[in-house]
């Protein structure tokens, strides 16, 4: 506590303070912006940074990405676009929520939980990081692999009605992610002699046509919408955080479980909030009595997911600061903020730099604050972009869309690839398809196929490897389970159809 008392000192200056108000504000409108990420904003600031010393520019990059991370759901609910891969989930009930004249209440219940499952992440990065970093460096491909098919066993839970429709979204998402070199032996695959297609689709342009192209296309196709504001038929009034005190207390439960999610995806390096965001949204509509209000617009799914995604933060710290493996893309680039001030992550850092540690945990902290008030104070201006007539808001989406992809990679490819995955969106809203298996699959393909492979180099091409390890088999063992029970739920509800 001492040290944690220290670190707040660090950071109390005036100067350093204004630095991380920028920050978060600069966070909020990079996540907020579809194709604008943490990733984006850290790496554009990352110069910054060099003159501010590690301290300083530690807490500039911080509120950044907490900024960032909570920012994606002002897109998500307002326009029904993900701002940021760890925002997709919010999109399923916010949105909906939105479109039923509960924008503001929408934006208050995320902006809170976000501020929640960010502070539980803090907590356990502060007090349980060494004891789980321990726990982290037992995961081998074996323990990857089999975490990444647990996941997509829930895909049953995200496929609507139709669990055939839901298993054709999820096929083409494991064909597009093997779209591009293979990983590990660099193979070509599907490139079909286009240079471009080698790096494969990145998951950003990925969602950003899937969601914001499709939903401009869609738009687009309807005159009365396109000519209309949203604003006309939508009610933005509200008090305080927009949620009763009842409604607050319904949801400890589902925090829970979110929170806990979001902070284990987060110490599993590589995963990220684009996985924990649509595993705790599944999680929690399974475990619902009332699953089939899940996507009508609940706050239930909104928690769900800006829980899980802002919890997450905490959790990819944990690795990043204990082992200096950073846990997610965002965490990477902090890693490299702290290798270019000198300071190495690692079993040493708590003792070598404890007031660059601390620092860092208490300008978490106080971003996270400054997160909720800033986000708050605009909750009203946010909601009136809903006033903006379509014809105007659209043409704006598309073009920082295209401005958001281009910035990822600098190459036009990942331009003409989200105009390509809107119209993939807009054909399979047409047929009814679900989008979020795909995503889902999209999300895991790569993770599932890259650890088999390792797995079975390690062990020989034994496969046994997957059940002799603890860890492993206790998560197949419930990617079984999850199977068995999804199918006999299915049977279950086909049956009650048949009578009824």
């Amino acid at each position: 506590m001492e040290l944690f008392i220290d670190g707040l000192a660090a950071i109390a200056s005036p100067e350093t303070l204004v630095l991380m108000i920028l920050g978060t504000i600069v966070g909020i409108i990079f996540g907020s912006v579809p194709g604008l990420t943490a990733v984006t904003g850290i790496a554009l600031f990352l110069p910054v940074t060099y003159s501010l010393g590690p301290i300083k520019g530690m807490a500039l990059l911080i509120a950044i990405y907490i900024g960032a991370v909570s920012g994606g759901l002002i897109a998500a609910i307002l326009i029904n676009i993900p701002g940021t891969p760890a925002s997709v989930a919010t999109c399923f009930d916010g949105s909906p929520l939105a479109r039923k004249g509960q924008a503001y209440k929408a934006l208050g219940v995320g902006t809170v939980f976000s501020f929640l499952g960010t502070i539980f992440g803090i907590l356990v990065l502060v007090f349980v990081s060494p004891i789980i970093a321990d726990f982290a460096l037992k995961f081998g491909p074996a323990e990857y692999f089999a975490v990444a098919i647990f996941s997509l066993t829930l895909i049953s839970s995200l496929s609507g009605k139709s669990l055939v429709k839901g298993l054709i979204s999820a096929a083409l998402g494991i064909v597009f992610v093997t779209v591009g070199a293979a990983p590990i032996d660099a193979v070509d695959r599907y490139t079909f002699g286009f240079s471009g297609m080698r790096g494969g689709f990145d998951i950003l342009t990925v969602l950003v046509g899937l969601y914001a192209i499709s939903e401009i296309l869609s738009t687009a196709a309807n005159k009365k919408q396109l000519i209309a504001g949203s604003g006309q038929v939508m009610q933005f009034k509200g008090k305080g955080f927009g949620f009763t005190l009842k409604e607050f207390l319904s949801q400890k439960v589902n925090f829970l479980i979110a929170a806990l999610i979001g902070v284990g995806i987060g110490i599993l390096p590589g995963i990220g909030g684009a996985t924990s965001n649509i595993l705790a949204y599944s999680v929690i509509k399974n475990k619902s009595k009332y699953p089939e209000k899940f996507g009508t617009g609940i706050i239930d799914g909104v928690v769900a997911s800006e829980t899980a995604n802002n919890a997450t933060i905490g959790g990819a710290m944990v690795p990043l600061l204990t082992l200096g493996i950073p846990g997610d893309a965002a965490t990477a680039m902090l890693l490299g903020g702290l290798i270019v001030h000198g300071v190495q992550p690692g079993p040493l850092l708590f003792t070598s730099h404890p007031d660059v540690v601390y620092s860092i945990f208490a300008s978490m902290c106080v971003a996270s604050v400054m997160m909720i008030v800033i986000q708050m104070f605009g909750l009203r201006l946010f909601a009136k972009v809903l006033k903006v007539p379509k014809y105007y808001l659209m043409p704006i989406i598309i073009v920082l869309c295209i401005i958001g992809a281009f910035a990822l990679n600098n190459r036009m490819f990942d331009c003409w690839s989200i105009i390509f995955f809107g119209l993939v969106g807009y054909a399979m809203g047409k047929l009814d398809i679900p989008l979020p298996p795909m995503i889902m699959s999209f999300v895991l393909g790569e993770t599932v196929e890259t650890n088999l492979r390792r797995a079975l180099m390690y062990s020989n091409n034994d496969p046994s490897i997957f059940i002799t390890s603890p860890i492993s088999c206790v998560f197949l063992v419930m990617a079984a389970i999850s199977i068995v029970l999804t199918v006999r739920k299915q049977l279950k509800d086909r049956k009650a159809a048949a009578n009824s």
